[in-house]
């Protein structure tokens, strides 16, 4: 059975809330722009927090690194750990108020060709539902 989970607010929708996602939905939150992050697991950026090595170190200097609109600290090494980079991860998600919608798996996505809204079916692994999101442009 689909459930229509009609987004009216919604310009943008992001699929995975990976680096790319988190860093897209806070540039457009500072442009007042409505978006939401559809995450599969139940948690951001998975592949920091479950497929990297412990000792791991970012290969890259820190000012090639960092996310939009937010810097590393002065203070911090020229490179961080995987825990520094989750907990500036963590803060970046609290500084910019994103919020993704976990356990939704993006099942397909088309293009309307009439209105030019873009419909992505997706299932919520959680409620067992499919919910469409609509976009408004």
């Amino acid at each position: 059975m689909l459930v229509d989970v009609v987004v009216e607010q919604a310009v943008v929708v992001i699929v995975g809330a990976g680096l790319s996602g988190l860093a897209t939905s806070a540039c457009l939150n500072n442009l007042s722009i409505p978006n939401i992050i559809l995450e599969k697991e139940s948690f951001r950026a998975s592949l920091w927090k479950l497929r990297t090595y412990d000792r791991l170190k970012l290969h890259l200097a820190k000012e090639f690194c960092n996310l939009p609109h937010k810097p590393f600290s002065h203070s911090a090494p020229a490179y961080i750990s995987k825990d520094d980079f989750i907990r500036y991860l963590n803060n970046y998600v609290s500084k910019f108020n994103l919020s993704p919608r976990y356990h939704r798996l993006v099942k397909s996505a088309s293009c309307d060709k009439l209105t030019g809204r873009w419909q992505i079916e997706v299932e919520n692994n959680k409620s067992g539902e499919t919910e469409l999101y609509i976009t408004e442009f």
